[in-house]
């Protein structure tokens, strides 16, 4: 698909919360942002060239980190800007569809999910959560939850034996033993938002990090309560040796709009 013109699609609102327009915010190719409406509901569009955001180029282009990170930061904007003026259901990055007719369709085949969406994520802000762990640090944890206490190996007898093994065995299960913990805290995260969502572990080419990631989990919080939110993460860090847990947000409530990528 390339040649001409599609249209890129940046989130699903209300049609009253789109009704002053959005002028003077540009999208991914620099083009206007407009609005096309099914009513109760509309989409944030933008007029794109095919030849840059076609099947094909888009393919190519998605490779190019530094493409797409300028892309990825365009869509946001627009997104970012829907967002403070009501709920928002953002669409992924590279929903491209051939024309609004699409959009249109999309609004009214798709609205008993997109109005849920939009109750959804109404009054309450996205924030991600990642686990990170020490192995030898999370090592020792786990021998010392064993043996009920110092698990560094000194000592005589049969307290350094039982010592001995349990560092040993937990250097054989760090992996299911970290899986583990970051489960729980997953779990307990989950029970204190409007919902939660494991991520697939960020690829360490995108994110320039070489950590070893145990969770990359994204929550819905109530807005009024996102204090206490943060502190049960801050809690949930020191509760678990070896674990580091880093709270990122707020953000557009990507991983809880109801809508996904559909091939244009």
């Amino acid at each position: 698909m390339t040649g001409g013109t599609g249209v890129w699609l940046y989130a699903v609102t209300a049609a009253a919360d789109a009704a002053a327009g959005f002028d003077g915010i540009t999208g991914v190719a620099g083009e206007a942002v407009r609005i096309v409406t099914v009513e109760p509901l509309a989409a944030l569009v933008g007029s794109v060239p095919l030849d840059v955001f076609g099947t094909q180029p888009l393919t190519r282009n998605l490779e190019d980190l530094d493409w797409l990170a300028a892309t990825a930061r365009a869509h946001d904007a627009v997104v970012s800007a829907a967002v403070r003026r009501g709920p928002v259901a953002p669409l992924r990055l590279a929903t491209v569809f051939l024309d609004d007719e699409r959009v249109q369709e999309l609004l009214r085949t798709r609205r008993p999910e997109l109005e849920a969406a939009l109750v959804l994520v109404s009054g309450r802000t996205e924030w991600g959560v990642k686990a990170y762990g020490d192995r030898a640090a999370l090592t020792t944890a786990v021998a010392e939850a064993r043996t009920g206490g110092d698990a560094s190996g000194k000592g005589t007898g049969a307290a350094y034996l039982a010592r001995r093994r349990a560092q040993l065995s937990a250097q054989e299960t760090v992996e299911n033993d970290a899986a583990h913990r970051a489960e729980k805290i997953h779990t307990r995260l989950s029970r204190r938002a409007a919902a939660g969502r494991r991520q697939a572990t960020t690829d360490p080419a995108l994110s320039g990090r070489s950590d070893w990631m145990l969770l990359n989990g994204t929550y819905l919080v109530d807005d009024d309560r996102a204090d206490d939110f943060a502190a049960i993460v801050a809690g949930l860090g020191a509760e678990f040796p070896g674990i580091r847990l880093e709270l990122t947000g707020p953000w557009p409530p990507y991983s809880f709009a109801g809508v996904e990528r559909e091939p244009p």
